[in-house]
């Protein structure tokens, strides 16, 4: 038999559990649309809120933007990396690093050497022999020879790999990411609106679409794999002047990028003299902005000093960017190669780019638990 409710007894239980309701399931209700947190602590707008981020926020929250690095050696060796880390004063939430097909197998190691750092890692896949180009650089051959060179590897020609030649290494790669359990961006084939590499559909023999089908193979093949951490970045070179080929052609569509990218420098070929950040970026973002609306990051750029106001282009890079509110991140090249790139090239350039990145909307942590922001908030 039931022990039978007294009444009051009732009514107090059941105004508790309304109570628990309304907190539960309606917070706009009980806290005047302000959500808090679980903690009890009042959830506070902007980037000072977002430097504390919990695994339920996408990386990078949002109201901020992440710095990134590259490295000549990368996850092999961090000592450019914390060097880096010293003069900025703080260390990059993303590691970009290489890998070519044709000597690079996937190595777990070098994705949690990153992640173990506090970075996430965003893997530059490149569908070539990197050696080539390697040996042409060592002979010290002019720049547009060395192009020739390396873009002409027909082993590597875009039909071949919408055929299939390569989808045994694809599916080893595919696997192994899957496997590490954390969120891992790769940046595929880049810079293809170039003639520089073999994958561009104006260099090696390839034809115009077969840039768009290798990659939708490549991204098809992770996804009949179960690949499901893995963020896409398309990204492009700027457009140097506007003879230079549309981009429209070459995006693979929405559902096959989560992040739209884009590359450029100062102070090299087109852009040697003094360029700020939206006379050498600005064109191609609205280019890119007609046909997608994805989160967009500056997937590689520095700067030189050979017109002595590399620190000056920095400041101004950083004061920037705050303006274009669909940028989520900007990786830094941080190699001497060529001209010297990094923000250690002297005393000056170090405190400009320490200055910038000390806003808060650049001071907060990446955790492997958080999901990688693939739309742009309202």
């Amino acid at each position: 038999m039931k022990a039978s409710i007294p009444a009051r007894a009732l009514l107090g239980l059941t105004g508790a559990l309304l109570l628990t309701y309304a907190v539960a399931l309606a917070p706009d209700a009980v806290f005047g649309g302000r959500e808090d947190d679980r903690s009890g602590r009042p959830a506070t707008a902007g980037p000072a809120a977002a430097s504390r981020p919990t695994a339920a926020q996408p990386f990078p929250p949002a109201g901020t933007a992440f710095i990134g690095i590259m490295t000549d050696k990368g996850p092999h060796d961090f000592a450019a990396l914390d060097s880096f880390t010293a003069a900025a004063g703080r260390q990059p939430q993303v590691m970009l690093f290489s890998a070519s097909w044709n000597v690079d197998d996937f190595d777990r190691t070098l994705f949690d050497r990153v992640s173990g750092r506090g970075m996430l890692p965003m893997l530059g896949w490149e569908p070539w022999d990197y050696r080539v180009d390697k040996a042409a650089r060592e002979k010290k051959l002019p720049t547009r020879e060395i192009d020739r060179i390396r873009s002409d590897q027909p082993a590597y020609r875009l039909s071949r790999i919408t055929a299939g030649d390569f989808d045994p290494y694809l599916r080893s790669w595919a696997e192994g990411i899957r496997s590490l359990g954390y969120p891992v961006a790769i940046r595929l084939a880049h810079e293809m609106n170039g003639d520089w590499y073999p994958w561009s559909e104006a260099s090696n023999g390839n034809r115009p679409g077969e840039y768009v089908a290798a990659w939708r193979h490549v991204h098809d093949l992770f996804r009949a794999a179960g690949v499901t951490n893995v963020t896409w970045v398309w990204s492009p070179n700027s457009r140097w002047d506007e003879s230079s080929p549309k981009l429209a052609g070459w995006y693979p569509g929405d559902d096959y990028v989560d992040w739209v990218g884009v590359t450029g420098y100062y102070g090299i070929g087109a852009y040697t003299d003094y360029r700020s950040f939206d006379s050498i970026f600005g064109p191609t973002i609205t280019e890119i902005r007609a046909f997608s609306g994805k989160p967009m990051v500056i997937t590689e750029t520095g700067a030189s000093d050979a017109t002595g106001r590399k620190a000056e282009w920095i400041t101004e890079t950083f004061r920037a960017l705050p303006r274009h509110k669909d940028i989520i991140g900007l990786i830094w090249f941080e190699v001497d190669k060529e001209l010297d790139w990094r923000i250690v090239s002297s005393p000056a350039v170090s405190t400009a780019f320490a200055d910038a990145v000390a806003d808060p909307r650049y001071r907060f942590d990446w955790s492997p638990d958080m999901p990688l922001r693939t739309r742009l908030e309202n």
